[in-house]
């Protein structure tokens, strides 16, 4: 890295060493917290779901996935020789991203979107990517919508009743369970069919992030079953912030919340790269014409931030022609900025990872790792993302004899979501 840039970010705080360890451990005591009953950022939601109770058997389950987006919706269908098949797929928006719906109308609108499956299955298996309390029946209370959601009057609602009232109005006479999963929980079980590992963990950073692990029985918990644990990593707030990241957090939609998720999610890297550029023109790190064009540039994506990083080579001082007024010392400084803010996402993503299969306890034996299934366009999409965040966390693990092995494709989300049919 460039000495002028390195004492340009340690001048805002942006700590281009981030100490996994450190972060790992106070993941770690902040997650000790939330299961004693303390106060702690991260929520620790209980889903009461064991991946080791799945056994395979000849049944179907309607899978329902909503997301910040898009709403999909098939059938699954498993096999006792561990085969599974997904038919009658289709892709819908999601309730509530066109218009502000009240609580009535946006069930009646995922009932209509699951209209096809009328009396089909006994199971509805419902990922709902928003922060939700799970009850031991494995229903979930929606705890508010993020992402845009424009649903109010749902928030405090009982999702499952909710939605098999409106499908008995709707004349459904087999009314199904509805198993209530996040998205984290997904990922994890969609990992769990290879039973040579020794426990899962599922890690998703897209436009959001989260984790979720299996919490054994431990004495420290004595109320607590052996289940999969959502950590809701997102709201973990001791770590410190650059200035950068306090900028884009003070212009967010809710500023003070999700602190963790700010310094490194799809939503937010390309605001604090666009932060860290226009800073930088601000204190004459960049020629005057770059300076010009950046100052009065709105938005940066995080696309374009990993494109300017991929087809970028340092050694040739070759770079991509994606900002007009940029000198080559210029474009230098660009990708040692962009590259910073992706290697601190690399290793929050390992101290993520690390405390939850640290915080497990199994993956003492080298055969029989921690599966970790990852999920989220930031994750396999960005930079050397994948690849530096498994060098952190294998490192950070060794010296703790515990191993893992992370899935090599995204984890599919529609899989796992239907896996709660066999728990």
């Amino acid at each position: 890295m460039n000495e002028v840039v390195k004492r340009f970010l340690e001048r805002h705080c942006f700590d281009t060493q981030l100490n996994i360890a450190s972060l790992s451990d106070a993941l770690r005591e902040d997650m000790h917290k939330g299961l004693s009953g303390g106060k702690a950022y991260q929520d620790m939601i209980r889903t009461y779901c064991d991946p080791s109770a799945i056994a395979m058997k000849d049944t179907s389950a309607i899978v329902i996935d909503a997301g910040g987006t898009n709403f999909r919706s098939c059938i699954v269908h498993f096999s006792k020789d561990g085969s599974s098949s997904c038919s009658d797929f289709e892709k819908t928006k999601m309730p509530g991203t066109e218009g502000k719906l009240g609580k009535k109308d946006f069930f009646l609108q995922i009932a209509w979107n699951i209209r096809r499956f009328k009396n089909s299955c006994d199971e509805i298996c419902f990922c709902f990517s928003y922060p939700m309390t799970i009850t031991e029946d494995q229903d979930g209370i929606l705890l508010g919508f993020s992402k845009e959601i424009k649903a109010p009057e749902v928030t405090g609602s009982y999702i499952g009743a909710e939605l098999k009232q409106v499908l008995a109005e709707r004349g459904w006479t087999n009314i199904p369970k509805v198993i209530l999963l996040n998205d984290t929980v997904s990922a994890l079980l969609a990992g769990s069919g290879n039973k040579k590992f020794a426990s899962y963990v599922g890690f998703v950073l897209g436009t959001g992030l989260n984790c979720a692990y299996v919490q054994n029985e431990n004495p420290a918990y004595p109320s607590l079953k052996k289940q999969i644990i959502v950590t809701e990593c997102a709201k973990f707030g001791g770590t410190e912030k650059s200035d950068f990241d306090v900028l884009v957090d003070m212009k967010s939609v809710q500023p003070g919340t999700s602190p963790l998720e700010k310094l490194c999610s799809g939503m937010y890297m390309g605001a604090i790269a666009l932060a860290m550029l226009q800073r930088g023109a601000q204190e004459g790190l960049f020629s005057a014409n770059f300076g010009d064009e950046i100052i009065s540039k709105k938005t940066l994506s995080l696309i374009e931030v990993s494109d300017f990083l991929e087809k970028t080579d340092a050694a040739t001082q070759t770079y991509p022609d994606m900002f007009t007024g940029a000198d080559k010392h210029d474009c230098a400084i660009i990708f040692d900025l962009f590259d910073a803010l992706v290697d601190r996402t690399a290793r929050i993503a390992a101290a993520i990872i690390g405390a939850s299969i640290v915080q497990n306890g199994e993956g003492t034996n080298p055969k029989n790792p921690v599966c970790v299934a990852c999920n989220g366009t930031t994750f396999f999409k960005t930079y050397k993302i994948p690849e530096r965040t498994r060098h952190y966390l294998s490192a950070y693990l060794e010296d703790k004899h515990l191993y893992y092995e992370m899935l090599p494709e995204e984890a599919d989300i529609t899989l796992g979501t239907a896996m709660a049919a066999l728990a």
